[in-house]
């Protein structure tokens, strides 16, 4: 995975936001200023995707993917993270896991923030 790749691909998102954690050394994604995605380093310095997953799903990628692990530094039920190096996970699954990460987060908004953002429902 190329991390300017994964950025290009948060930002066409609609209404996706991105800072610089400076404390954390990553770069962060928000809809409605709640974060859907994180690409940062782990204890070791290797490069993670952090992104929220409905947990029984992001059970079943951990058994699939050795690459995929619970979400480092953030809750293990919710959260997964990819290997940025990983050759096991398919660029699409990860576009895929990216809109599931986005798509989970912004269900969770308001309704007047959904209102502002003017994102149609996909269900």
């Amino acid at each position: 995975m190329e991390k300017e790749k994964i950025h290009a691909y948060c930002l066409q998102l609609h209404a996706t936001t991105h800072d610089y954690k400076e404390e954390w050394q990553a770069d962060r994604y928000h809809i409605g200023e709640k974060m859907y995605a994180m690409i940062g380093g782990d204890g070791k310095g290797r490069l993670v995707l952090t992104l929220k997953c409905e947990p029984a799903r992001a059970e079943v990628l951990r058994e699939s993917y050795a690459s995929i692990i619970p979400g480092y530094y953030m809750n293990k039920t919710h959260w997964n993270s990819i290997y940025m190096d990983a050759t096991d996970v398919p660029m699409d699954l990860v576009e895929q896991l990216i809109q599931h990460s986005y798509e989970l987060v912004y269900s969770k908004l308001t309704k007047k923030a959904q209102k502002e953002i003017g994102l149609k429902e996909t269900n």
